[in-house]
């Protein structure tokens, strides 16, 4: 069971890693990013909090996935 939990927490952040930076270019160039004076908009703003998250859970997926193929 430990192997299995392992192997989805480490497909889960292979998954984030993959998805997210592609969403943060995608992003990036919607015209909601910037306002008139080029300056990043709120829209933006939350979108790369919630990406950060994203990532940050992808990290410690992966550390606990390792860890848990190594104690296992």
């Amino acid at each position: 069971m430990n192997t299995l939990l392992a192997v989805l927490l480490l497909v889960n952040a292979v998954f984030n890693v993959v998805v997210w930076p592609a969403f943060l270019r995608r992003i990036s160039a919607d015209p909601r990013a910037r306002d008139a004076d080029g300056h990043r908009t709120k829209f933006f703003t939350v979108h790369a909090v919630l990406i950060s998250a994203a990532l940050v859970i992808a990290a410690v997926s992966a550390a606990a996935g390792i860890t848990a193929l190594l104690v296992g």
